[in-house]
């Protein structure tokens, strides 16, 4: 029996519990909050909870095999460091730290101390997400010209991070996984209108190898939820709506086809393909609760969980380029480290080393702003 602890019950912490609570060969046993009314929610619906304020009983306590940490960013690093020196397995929800040296230091932790390092990439573990990959990799879309990604929504407004490291990470996770390799660059824009110096509005663009292109913005500040993901290739197109209830992945046969030569203007003409649309069958699974058995399941028997320090490490490298950008006109900002080039594997790194044909900068090490 696996003996878990959830460090922070705010927004994230009870839907950890519910899964690790569901799930056999495993029992949630201690819940930490610095909220008294938020732990006597979990102590209702948890009778059998053991709830405390200070992090410290958990992490002292030997009779604790994993924690899972749901609290603010900031704090992120610190309590992860601690479990892991605590010789506990942990998971850590998006994003992993606020910087790439601190992820690296947890990197570190997990391997000196055989423990597990799982980061809380929920959306890899959707069934639409991984259906979409399965197109990708087998080719039907042809080549990724390009992907769009919309992750909107009025709040909630965070203190401590912008919208950008709140709600990017999901989107970039996903990309990574698609399309299995890191961007050349990137830059980002946005605005903050509510609480100055932390945009709630930002437009991000990536440049990734072999002329694949990707957009991602992210608001806090809009009157309707979307969540959609549009990818278009050279043969097909995928529209991805998490918001639709059970239609959330449409594959559209539809492309623009352009004469292989030309001898004149009046010769030249776009071919229009309008195929069929139609939707693959999915099977209804929670992600977060697949989620949770993939951290059990790398417990049990020592293999790597689908999501690594090394993928959260990957995730993070942008969110930082893409704070430097944002707070230097937007400018591009070559992704150059090779920690993060090895965190995805790839025939496409290879092609990593040539120029976007854009004035870039190589970004410092920064945390997001608070």
């Amino acid at each position: 029996m696996i003996h878990i602890a959830v460090i922070g019950c705010g927004y994230w912490g009870p839907n950890l519990i519910r899964n690790f609570s569901a799930l056999p060969d495993c029992t949630v046993t201690h819940v930490c909050d610095l909220d008294a009314a938020r732990l006597a929610r979990a102590k209702a619906l948890y009778p059998h909870l053991r709830t405390t304020s200070r992090a410290s009983e958990i992490l002292d306590n030997p009779r604790i095999d994993a924690v899972a940490i749901a609290t603010p960013v900031a704090t992120h690093f610190e309590l992860g460091a601690r479990s892991l020196t605590a010789g506990k397995h942990t998971l850590i929800e998006k994003p992993l730290a606020t910087s790439v040296e601190h992820c690296q230091q947890l990197i570190r932790l997990a391997e000196q101390q055989q423990r597990v390092l799982m980061v809380g990439h929920t959306f890899l573990y959707s069934t639409a997400v991984e259906k979409i990959k399965q197109l990708v990799d087998a080719g039907d879309l042809g080549e990724i010209l390009y992907i769009s990604s919309q992750r909107l929504n009025l709040g909630l407004f965070q203190t401590d991070i912008n919208v950008t490291w709140d709600l990017a990470p999901h989107d970039l996770s996903i990309l990574l996984h698609l399309l299995g390799c890191k961007p050349v660059s990137v830059n980002c824009q946005g605005k903050a209108h509510v609480h100055p110096q932390i945009e709630d509005v930002t437009n991000m663009s990536l440049s990734f190898p072999r002329g694949t292109f990707a957009m991602i913005q992210s608001s806090w500040l809009d009157p309707s939820k979307v969540r959609r993901m549009t990818v278009v290739g050279s043969r097909k197109m995928v529209l991805y709506d998490d918001t639709e209830p059970l239609e959330k992945v449409k594959i559209y046969d539809k492309r623009v086809e352009v004469p292989p030569h030309y001898d004149s203007y009046a010769e030249f003409h776009y071919s229009y393909h309008y195929g069929d649309m139609y939707v693959p069958h999915l099977k209804q699974v929670e992600p977060l609760k697949a989620e949770c058995q993939d951290f059990l399941k790398a417990i049990r028997t020592g293999e790597p969980p689908r999501v690594t320090g090394q993928q959260g490490l990957a995730v993070v490298a942008i969110l930082q380029a893409a704070d430097h950008s944002l707070r230097h006109g937007g400018i591009p900002v070559e992704l150059t480290d090779p920690l993060v080039v090895n965190s995805y594997g790839g025939a496409c790194l290879a092609a990593a080393t040539g120029s976007t044909g854009q004035s870039v900068t190589s970004a410092p090490p920064l945390s997001p702003t608070a």
